[in-house]
């Protein structure tokens, strides 16, 4: 009898062990979302500031990231990012980028092939990721069309 109640003892920890770390995996998927999320505004803006100061003349849209930390086109020092972020679902500044038919930088997206939590209550410069989707590569944060 003593036996049989710790076998039911370990079978209880153990499920309650399982269910806690799978709990943790998506608390912590969650979190990286959401940083992915503030991140993707972060680069959206950037796009958008970049377009905005844009001399008469020159292209609307980056041709690589590096112009976003300071772009060339003005003639003293402008920021639209202070640094190219890791993206927190790869570890990785493997962000992969969207580019028109001009070679030019039209928005991003994360590397992560793993199927987003979030579905729905997104910021409204977000909105055009609410619903379904199958990975987080989905997740396309655009700047203005140049």
């Amino acid at each position: 009898m003593a036996y049989l109640a710790v076998m039911m003892a370990v079978a209880i920890i153990g499920l309650s062990a399982a269910y806690t770390v799978s709990a943790g995996a998506s608390l912590a998927q969650h979190d990286a979302e959401e940083e992915l999320l503030a991140i993707g505004l972060d680069f959206q803006r950037a796009l958008q500031r970049y377009a905005a100061a844009t001399p008469v003349g020159t292209p609307r849209a980056p041709t690589d990231l590096e112009s976003l930390l300071k772009d060339p086109r003005q003639p003293g020092v402008q920021r639209y990012l202070r640094q190219i972020p890791v993206d927190p679902l790869t570890g990785q500044r493997d962000w992969v980028i969207v580019r028109n038919p001009q070679n030019l930088i039209v928005g991003l997206h994360s590397a992560s092939a793993r199927k987003p939590l979030k579905v729905t209550g997104f910021a409204p410069a977000l909105s055009l990721l609410e619903g379904e989707r199958e990975t987080y590569e989905a997740w396309v944060f655009r700047g203005p069309v140049p």
